[in-house]
Order: C-alpha cells, then sequence, then structure tokens
C-alpha cells in the first residue's frame, strides 16, 4: 500500500512538472511575463527553466531516479519564487487579480506546497520497500 501511495505521489509530481516544461514552450508569453523586469533574456529563462522542469519530471517519473528528480523539482519551485513575489512591488497598479497581494500569497502557497510535495518524494524515493528478489538457485553441474 505504502509502496501504491508513494508511486501515485511521484507520479503525479512528474505529471505537474512535465506539463509545466511543456506549458514554457506551448504559451512561453504567459511565463515571460512572470520573469522579473530586472533579470536579462526573459526568453531564454523560460526556456531553460521549461526544459529543466520536463527533466524533472522524466527523473521523478523514473524509480531509479526518483529522488534526485524530487530534490531537482524542489529546488526549481524554489528558486520560481522570487517570480512569484516580484509582483509584490507593483500591487497598486496590477490589473490581473492574481498579481495583487491576495493572489501573489495563493500562489506563493500552493508553490510552497509542492515544493514540500517534491521533498516528500524525494525523501520517500530510498525508503519505499520493496518485495525481495527470488532467491536465486545454484546452477547444476
Amino acid at each position: 500500500m505504502l509502496r501504491a501511495m508513494s508511486d501515485v505521489a511521484a507520479l503525479g509530481l512528474a505529471g505537474l512538472m512535465t506539463g509545466s516544461g511543456i506549458g514554457h514552450a506551448v504559451v512561453p508569453g504567459y511565463f515571460r511575463g512572470m520573469v522579473p523586469d530586472r533579470l536579462p533574456a526573459p526568453g531564454a529563462i523560460v526556456a531553460v527553466s521549461g526544459a529543466l522542469d520536463v527533466l524533472a519530471g522524466a527523473l521523478v517519473a523514473a524509480p531509479a531516479t526518483r529522488a534526485a528528480g524530487g530534490w531537482l523539482a524542489a529546488g526549481l519551485v524554489t528558486a520560481y519564487l522570487p517570480a512569484h513575489l516580484d509582483p509584490l512591488r507593483r500591487t497598486g497598479t496590477a490589473t490581473r487579480l492574481y498579481d495583487r497581494a491576495p493572489g501573489i500569497a495563493a500562489r506563493v502557497l500552493v508553490n510552497l506546497g509542492y515544493i514540500g510535495w517534491a521533498v516528500a518524494v524525494a525523501r520517500g524515493a530510498g525508503r519505499v520497500r520493496r518485495r525481495p528478489a527470488a532467491p536465486r538457485r545454484a546452477p547444476r553441474g
């Protein structure tokens, strides 16, 4: 049962990260709009972060690399937090709800949840008990 729950959590995270990475390629303008103005080359930042999201998703999907993928996902989502906090500098002129204080708080809280999810997947990857392999028979002869 623990194994199944761990797999569901990991595969859900893999889907989230892969979907986010694909989203970076499909709607790059949305993600470019989240890159803080003070950073150079928002298009390159979006492309690289999208590729890293897909990599994290692929690593999490495979049990052998799940821990590394979970830590990568946690690191990436943590690195994205400043992009979610940046709109606080201009809440007085924000036209979109998610760029106003309540929307920013919701985005940060959701992303903190994603970080916790990724850390749980990474930490749990090596702890899930696997069935022991069947004993090998000695060769005849």
